[in-house]
């Protein structure tokens, strides 16, 4: 079979499996760009060198200069997770609202649409590229409705991002850029009671450089502050016995990250890029997640070798597991019947255990003229922990594509 009917017969398959829906996976509950095009095989390294124009928009907006000319990417990916639990005791103890169950989530995955532009101008007499991409950033959730012991518990998070940016070559060598996030987030509580899907919106930015060592080296690294939620009368909380609390607001934090990274091609001719990214995810001064988890080190590998107009990625992403144990017994400003046990319940829901995560993926220049397509798939390996009276277990796997048209005489970023 040729060339042009496998790439045409991959494309049909890629949009086919997006029709479907389901669960993604993520550090902590970020995605970052472990779901963009290129980045996605590479286990979302793309601090130093991005290989597609979507991962220098939401990740280091210093690299948003390498990108040049009129660029447009259209992605998406559909990733399944599967969460299962058993619940040992009951809480509270002097009225319970929750009791023993073993289940598995029902919660339907995600469908995850990542869409931006780039383009390259002139300001005030240097070089820049502006960059601007509906993304989504971050997601979660857990239904155990069908599980009357359970009290209907479910629980569902998404927050979707407008990000704006712009890098700028201050020298042959030296680039800097800054971005502007605008998100919306959807809040169903996972506290126990009643609630409701309740929105709000945010802001946050990111500062970034990159620097040409020489010898085919790049580093590169970026800054980006917190993002607040507050999510008003979000939730009811059950009392047990029949009693309900008034209605609660809940506050909510993405952390503040800081980012560094290094790229080398100087291997078989320069068709091998190999690539290191360190992230470090400050959630011990995030509202809700500051009583669920510690600060978090990620470590991302990937490589990506070019064979003409063909690109083979592979990648491998270490997470630390940023599970507290014990909790505090507050949460995003609410406390919950039962105190530590209810939090370790709700700390369950939100639970990204999972430190090991390998994925892989291809890319194909021109499949039509101007226009570049890329594949990714990836799966994190199944994990399980005891949170007091909960233990949880998750893996996940997921899928997805991208599709970048050139114009102008722009190409990809050059490896």
């Amino acid at each position: 079979m040729c060339w042009k009917r496998v790439r045409a017969s991959l494309l049909l398959v890629c949009l086919t499996g997006l029709c479907r829906t389901a669960g993604a996976q993520s550090f902590g509950i970020e995605l970052h760009n472990t779901q963009m095009p290129a980045s996605g095989g590479m286990a979302g390294v793309s601090i130093a060198r991005p290989q597609d124009p979507l991962s220098a928009i939401n990740g280091n907006p210093a690299t948003l200069s390498q990108m040049k000319g009129t660029n447009f990417t259209f992605g998406g990916a559909w990733a399944d997770a599967t969460m299962n639990f058993d619940q040992t005791a009951a809480f509270p103890v002097a009225a319970p609202v929750v009791t023993p169950f073993s289940a598995e989530s029902d919660y339907p995955g995600s469908v995850l649409a990542n869409i931006g532009v780039t383009q390259e101008l002139d300001l005030a007499g240097m070089p820049a590229t502006f960059g601007m991409a509906l993304v989504s950033n971050a997601g979660a959730g857990v239904d155990l409705v069908d599980t009357p012991e359970s009290n209907g518990t479910a629980s569902s998070m998404l927050i979707l991002e407008t990000v704006s940016g712009v890098g700028v070559e201050l020298t042959d060598s030296l680039s800097a850029g800054a971005s502007f996030q605008f998100g919306t987030g959807f809040l169903d509580s996972p506290f126990v009671g009643a609630g409701k899907m309740t929105p709000d919106y945010g802001v946050r930015g990111s500062f970034g450089v990159d620097y040409d060592l020489g010898r085919s080296t790049t580093v590169g690294a970026y800054y980006q502050t917190k993002q607040h939620f507050t999510f008003d009368r979000a939730v009811v909380l059950n009392l047990g016995g029949g009693a309900f609390s008034a209605p609660l607001d809940v506050k909510m934090d993405l952390p503040r990250t800081v980012g560094v990274g290094v790229a080398n091609t100087s291997l078989m001719d320069g068709n091998l890029l190999l690539a290191v990214d360190v992230l470090w995810k400050n959630w011990e001064d995030a509202d809700l997640f500051q009583a669920i988890y510690e600060d978090q080190w990620v470590l991302q590998l990937g490589a990506q070798y070019t064979a003409g107009s063909t690109k083979f990625r592979i990648g491998y992403a270490w997470a630390e597991n940023p599970v507290a144990n014990p909790p505090a017994a507050v949460a995003g400003g609410v406390a919950p019947p039962g105190a530590v046990a209810a939090v370790q319940y709700l700390q369950s829901q939100l639970a990204v255990i999972n430190q090991h995560r390998l994925s892989g993926g291809v890319g194909f220049a021109n499949v039509m003229p101007g226009i570049d397509m890329d594949l990714f798939a990836g799966g994190m390996f199944k994990d399980s922990q005891r949170l007091g009276a909960t233990t949880v277990e998750i893996q996940s796997y997921w899928i997805g594509f991208g599709l970048t048209w050139h114009f102008d005489g722009a190409g990809r970023a050059t490896l």
